[in-house]
């Protein structure tokens, strides 16, 4: 991490104005296992003042935000992206210390910050009603109206990018928010609002309670005076957080957990497909809900395919995020414990470790780091196959036909995304329809992680959709105006 960066307070925003906590939780560095930085531990006061403070700014006398118009909240937006853009280089070191992910997909996750509130501010005020045809005495019209304070709970994995796609739909649909960052890696977020706070962003509009999930997040999804939550983690925590915000009848956006197939046939131009298929599963160290971590290969080529993978995987060199390598440590010694026990399990039942990774020796040894692998020889039904295992682990399957190809695709809980791989006009488009997902890309995967692009999913992965103009319109409500004349 550079000498020359400044690191956020310690503090939670709240009102405009950052308070300390009674007690503050330590951030490791990924890479190294030492300590990072110290953050705010928020408790229920704290959210508690971070809402009041939100309600007071949407519709309070006093509230500023309250009384900017669309024009106004878009030509703020459009600002700020300019402001991300000028400091990308520090909030992308930030990102790569605290994540432990290689420089250069920091540094795209901040662009990718910046693209979403540039793609919102254009988009604030162009969130139209509708006129509605109806009896000949009566004019009907739709509005569409913010429901207020919007509390969010966002992962580690991608603290900034999240922080874009949550923060500046709702910000644009003229709601207030109270933010819980993880507590894990939350660094490039506490900046952000540093700077959203230094540029004019009037207070309350935006508050930032950091801390842990069963203190801060409980605490904020079982809060009765919030209008609207979103939450992107894991399905079984996601479960906990819709049932507390269900309490006061909130509505949720739930962005979980993935199991996404990639699905290669025989027609399928490889040089294109093969190096998708390991990005889609390395990037971030395969800590992506939206990770490719299935291949379904059809059986003509199922060898030779493997083949190539496993001298792909064996090339791929873990190191430090500032080392900018393939792939970086896991976030935590929690998460890398919890994958080497699934991994020792499923050796012992027998599935085989293809290839693997390496590990630069400029590594650190106390780094969480876990070596890119492909797991072959697997029995249906397995674990590895149903089971998000959030690392970078590639699990293949054979297929014969197109039929058997989209059964495997939909066999597991998950329905976030999927690629399809193939030459055949008619094929993709009947698995594009057959496939049970939120998402599904034909010859590529992830479209460059298109902002414009609607992302949700359905099952264990969710639901709601968030990014493009269907995120923007999850943070309004539908009000009908019948007028009789």
């Amino acid at each position: 991490m550079s000498h020359t960066m400044t690191l956020p307070p310690q503090q939670a925003l709240i009102g405009g104005q950052w308070v300390n906590t009674a007690t503050t939780i330590q951030v490791e560095a990924p890479a190294t296992g030492e300590l990072l930085a110290r953050i705010a531990r928020c408790q229920a006061d704290d959210v508690e003042a971070a809402v009041q403070a939100a309600r007071q700014a949407f519709a309070g006398q006093s509230g500023e935000w309250a009384s900017w118009s669309a024009r106004q909240r878009s030509e703020w937006l459009l600002r700020f992206a300019d402001v991300i853009e000028v400091h990308h280089e520090q909030l992308a070191e930030l990102e790569c210390a605290d994540t432990g992910k290689p420089m250069t997909q920091a540094k795209g996750d901040i662009a990718a910050c910046a693209r979403y509130f540039r793609f919102y501010g254009g988009a604030a005020d162009k969130l139209h009603g509708e006129t509605i045809p109806f009896e000949t005495d009566f004019a009907v019209m739709t509005l569409r109206e913010p429901y207020g304070v919007c509390a969010q709970i966002i992962p580690w994995n991608y603290p900034a990018q999240i922080f874009g796609r949550c923060v500046a739909a709702a910000l644009a649909a003229g709601n207030t928010v109270v933010l819980k960052p993880a507590e894990d890696a939350c660094l490039s977020v506490l900046r952000l609002a540093e700077l959203a706070v230094s540029h004019s962003l009037p207070a309350g509009a935006l508050n930032v309670v950091p801390g842990f999930g069963y203190e801060a997040g409980a605490a904020l999804a079982s809060h009765p005076f919030i209008d609207h939550l979103s939450f992107t983690g894991s399905p079984e925590t996601g479960t906990q957080v819709a049932q507390a915000a269900a309490q006061h009848h909130v509505p949720v956006t739930l962005e979980l957990g993935g199991k996404s197939p990639q699905l290669v046939f025989a027609d399928a131009d490889l040089d294109a497909a093969l190096p998708a298929v390991v990005r889609g599963i390395i990037q971030n160290a395969g800590q992506t809900c939206s990770a490719g971590s299935r291949l379904l290969v059809q059986r003509d080529i199922a060898d030779s395919v493997v083949a190539n993978l496993c001298e792909r995987f064996a090339a791929l060199r873990c190191d430090t995020g500032e080392a900018d390598a393939d792939c970086g440590p896991l976030i935590n010694a929690r998460q890398k414990a919890k994958l080497e026990v699934r991994l020792a399990a499923a050796e012992a039942d027998g599935i085989r470790v293809a290839a693997k990774g390496q590990l630069a020796v400029s590594a650190s040894a106390g780094g969480h780091f876990v070596l890119p692998q492909l797991l072959t020889d697997i029995p249906e039904g397995h674990e590895v196959l149903r089971e998000e295992l959030f690392g970078p682990v590639l699990v293949v399957q054979v297929f014969e036909d197109e039929a058997e190809a989209l059964a495997l695709a939909n066999s597991t809980d998950f329905g976030l995304c999927a690629g399809i791989w193939t030459r055949d006009g008619g094929r993709q488009l009947r698995l594009a329809k057959g496939i049970r997902s939120g998402q599904v890309f034909i010859n590529n995967y992830g479209a460059a992680g298109g902002v414009e692009l609607p992302f949700g999913g359905v099952g264990r992965s969710g639901h709601g959709r968030e990014k493009g103009f269907e995120g923007l319109r999850s943070y309004t409500r539908i009000k009908t105006i019948a007028i009789k004349h």
